[in-house]
């Protein structure tokens, strides 16, 4: 107990005071719940009331307004607030006056879950308002919320701590209404491009997330053990392998929302641990994909929005189809004056060098192209701009350019400086997959810990034959920060990584 501070322990003495009354501070039985804040002060008139005669609530006690023989309650619900009257004679309409004199007044405190039933009216102010006929205690809360005021739209005492907020994400949830409308967001996101794809026809499905390789992406993977197979696994840095799989054993569209993991750095746009939306599509190719992306992402914006603009920071993006397309090596050209086509690596680090981008020694062509790219370009395209074409060395998963020698078909979607999404024309030559995997060998062997495993069953897949197929992979975290003007990833995440606590 001298750990608990004062108010901690006040609300321990209130649950066995409870205890000592008889009632239950955490009871078991159902609460008929049987009605929202919102659907009431939405739909509560005059003319309504009787619909209204009978309601049953249950949230949390955000503020009291004690009267004395009556009192003023804010109740929060899962929808938003509504305000309570609570008065004695109501909830106490014999002799004894114990429940609302002992255990409304001093037993109960703010935070609280409650369950009140009694009926709609107006008060004298305009206020909808329930009042109360019975309050009972749901769960006794034993630690005190940060409490948060709003006066005539004016916010005081918020909590904007980072450390709190993203490691008490419970908390934050309750005292800033504001952050759940980003998660339900999240979900309306999910569900929109949920039923673009199934109204595609295409399936939903299910790939392993403990690998034996770590295959699809060129990435740091978290390992594992498997102690009833003694054999190391790995957290999936990406689930392209597994879908494509699936498109050489006949299916001609997939698609899969999935957990990645990635063992590299944190910042306001990358978390260990992070969702990717990936889709296959057979007989298709990356300009199909770039119609069907930007049609998509239009979708989006106005399901949540009502408009294809979404204000992020101080700009206005606006993702109404179609977007820009601009070859990646047009894009470098543009905004370092250097053409880097046909350089070769020592060529290439010398612009790094002249460009002042620091490289590593162990570094080749694609990772040198890629600082280029991210260090002097990225940045500068801030509405939806699909960059095309890349050198094949970057790309060891896509099929080579039908027209343009030493490039390969893919593009990234770049939003506010940012990568949102990744797609190929998918390599399905299993000769040429073969010599791609053992490049990227060779870069392991030069200490290039990102490099890509050979994943020989995937080989053998593709030797019975995959169709011309697409895929794309788009980061729901990064889309939701924009769908929701969110400065960080750590914003969209219920509970972001942290360090551990002390």
């Amino acid at each position: 107990m001298t750990q608990l501070s004062e108010q901690e322990i006040i609300r321990r003495e209130k649950l066995q005071e409870l205890h000592k009354l008889g009632i239950d501070p955490y009871p078991a039985a159902e609460y008929p719940v049987n009605d929202t804040s919102v659907n009431i002060k939405t739909n509560f008139s005059e003319a309504t009331k009787e619909q209204f005669q009978d309601v049953c609530l249950a949230g949390r006690i955000m503020s009291v307004r004690d009267m004395g023989k009556a009192a003023f309650v804010e109740l929060q619900d899962k929808a938003g607030r509504i305000q309570l009257y609570v008065r004695r004679d109501d909830i106490c309409p014999g002799e004894d006056k114990s429940a609302y004199d002992t255990v409304f007044k001093k037993l109960m405190d703010i935070g609280d879950i409650i369950g009140v039933k009694g009926y709609a009216f107006i008060t004298k102010t305009g206020a909808t308002s329930i009042h109360a006929r019975e309050v009972t205690m749901l769960s006794k809360a034993l630690r005190p919320f940060p409490i948060v005021k709003a006066v005539e739209g004016h916010v005081f005492d918020e909590v904007t701590d980072p450390e709190f907020k993203y490691r008490q994400r419970y908390v934050d949830l309750v005292i800033n209404p504001e952050v759940k409308d980003v998660f339900v967001k999240r979900t309306k996101i999910l569900q929109t491009i949920r039923d673009f794809y199934n109204n595609m026809g295409y399936l939903e499905v299910e790939t392993p997330i403990l690998q034996p390789i770590p295959g699809g992406a060129t990435a740091r993977p978290f390992v594992t053990h498997h102690n009833a197979l003694d054999i190391p696994l790995y957290l999936r840095i990406a689930n392209e392998l597994y879908l494509k799989r699936l498109i050489v054993g006949g299916f001609e569209g997939v698609y899969e929302f999935a957990k990645d993991f990635r063992n590299e750095g944190m910042d306001r746009t990358h978390n260990p641990e992070f969702t990717v939306m990936e889709m296959y599509a057979a007989y298709k190719d990356y300009e199909w994909m770039m119609n069907t992306t930007e049609t998509l992402l239009e979708k989006v914006a106005l399901a949540l929005h009502g408009t294809t603009q979404v204000q992020v920071g101080d700009k206005t993006i606006d993702f109404k189809a179609p977007f820009r397309r601009v070859p990646m090596y047009e894009a470098i050209q543009e905004h370092t004056g250097f053409d880097i086509s046909g350089m070769d690596e020592a060529q290439l680090r010398d612009v790094c060098k002249q460009l002042g981008i620091h490289v590593d020694a162990k570094f080749g062509k694609a990772k040198l192209i890629d600082e280029i790219f991210g260090e002097k370009c990225e940045g500068h395209y801030v509405q939806p701009t699909f960059i095309t074409d890349y050198p094949v060395e970057m790309s060891p998963l896509t099929k080579k350019h039908r027209s343009k020698p030493g490039l390969v078909e893919r593009f990234e979607l770049i939003v506010n400086g940012k990568e949102i999404a990744n797609a190929y024309s998918e390599l399905n030559d299993p000769i040429d997959q073969r010599e791609r995997f053992e490049d990227q060998v060779k870069l392991m062997e030069r200490g290039d810990d990102e490099a890509m495993y050979i994943d020989y069953d995937f080989l053998r897949a593709l030797e019975y034959g995959m169709p011309p197929t697409s895929g794309i992979g788009i980061g729901i975290d990064r889309l939701t920060m924009l769908m929701t003007n969110q400065p960080s990833i750590q914003d969209v995440l219920f509970f972001p990584q942290m360090r551990p606590e002390h």
